[in-house]
């Protein structure tokens, strides 16, 4: 499954989730799980934790668009390494970084189940460290 787990994760990162909650659902598995370590700690979430923030996201920023660097699977289980890029509602002209993230999902169902993700504030970065 290992080809397939992987479009999994990188289409749902790469898609307009944080825009319409069916395109979110479509992806995650409703006992999904996510512990998210970012620069204010550790948060624990469920589809509605994660549905919340899709939806501060779509309040906050004009569009987010992923820049994956590099997706790895094995089995039922992918890792994934992207940033975030974002233009805001009050500059949408620019676009900037957000965050940096790797994120290990296990995938259940064809879903996005139970998942670990990292982050850190954007910064912009002459190039992939996997180049």
């Amino acid at each position: 499954m290992g080809l397939r787990t992987k479009e999994i994760v990188k289409e749902f990162y790469e898609s307009n989730f944080y825009k319409d909650e069916d395109v979110l659902r479509s992806f995650l598995h409703p006992e999904v799980e996510l512990s998210w370590y970012g620069t204010t700690g550790l948060r624990k979430l469920n589809l509605k934790g994660i549905a919340e923030i899709s939806e501060q996201l779509a309040e906050s920023y004009e569009s987010l668009r992923a820049e994956v660097d590099k997706v790895v699977a094995k089995n039922d289980d992918v890792a994934i390494h992207f940033t975030y890029h974002v233009r805001t509602i009050e500059n949408p002209e620019e676009e900037m970084p957000l965050a940096h993230f790797i994120a290990i999902w296990e995938i259940k169902d064809g879903k996005l189940f139970k998942g670990v993700q990292i982050s850190q504030l954007g910064e912009e970065i002459d190039e992939s460290p996997w180049t």
